[in-house]
């Protein structure tokens, strides 16, 4: 390995390390301030139905962050399984986090251009977070017609949406160098508009584990 190697691998290492002890202390601090006793992993509770599916969402992708979870309600539907004996985990991680936020931020932090998502109706950088508030029939496949796939028609099916505190801390300190801003006054910032519904959880691969230990079935999707 050579030094260059071995100096960014540190670097990228302490970041993130420092990125996880702050995410764990606003978190505590959060909950203290709130005087809640609600724990992390309160939200694995729902997953009870049986068939059971968590979706890994690292980076976009395009629609199937959302379009797997459809597929994977409607066609256990199809096959037998109410609506309410199904489960799906939805986790926004690394890249994958913008989809968490409300409108407000994509333009404000140019999220479309940092985190390359393209908006459909426009094909520019999204100034929206495109699968939220969406129209009815907005998405249409081949075949099938129009497919309910926003987030909000996903959340009144049960699918159970997860964002992680560490990725949110490390993207709003990066973004907030490349716009001289002060990196704890973004991600305040970004907490103030993780859509509503969300669960923050202290990282995404934390959330991956806790809904296998579930007997969640694992799927790749970005």
């Amino acid at each position: 390995m050579s030094t260059i190697d071995h100096n960014h691998r540190r670097s990228f290492l302490g970041k993130m390390a420092g990125a996880l002890g702050l995410s764990i202390l606003v978190n505590q601090q959060g909950l203290q301030a709130a005087g809640s006793a609600a724990a992390p992993d309160d939200w694995t509770a729902k997953i009870t139905g049986k068939h059971k599916m968590v979706f890994d969402v690292p980076k976009p992708h395009g629609i199937f962050a959302f379009a797997w979870p459809k597929v994977f309600l409607i066609t256990n539907q199809a096959t037998g399984t109410p609506e309410n004996e199904i489960n799906s985990v939805v986790v926004l991680r690394h890249d994958g986090i913008p989809y968490a936020m409300e409108d407000r931020l994509w333009e404000k932090y140019k999220f479309g251009e940092f985190f390359g998502v393209s908006d459909h109706r426009t094909g520019s950088p999204a100034l929206r977070n495109p699968m939220w508030k969406t129209n009815e029939g907005e998405f249409k496949v081949p075949g099938l017609g129009p497919v309910p796939i926003g987030i909000e028609e996903l959340q009144s099916s049960g699918v159970i949406f997860c964002v992680c505190d560490a990725a949110l801390t490390v993207n709003a300190h990066t973004i907030a160098a490349k716009m001289n801003l002060d990196g704890d006054m973004v991600k305040k910032d970004f907490l103030s508009g993780v859509l509503p519904g969300f669960n923050l959880v202290p990282s995404g691969l934390w959330a991956l584990g806790r809904a296998q230990e579930k007997g969640c079935g694992y799927c790749f999707a970005g």
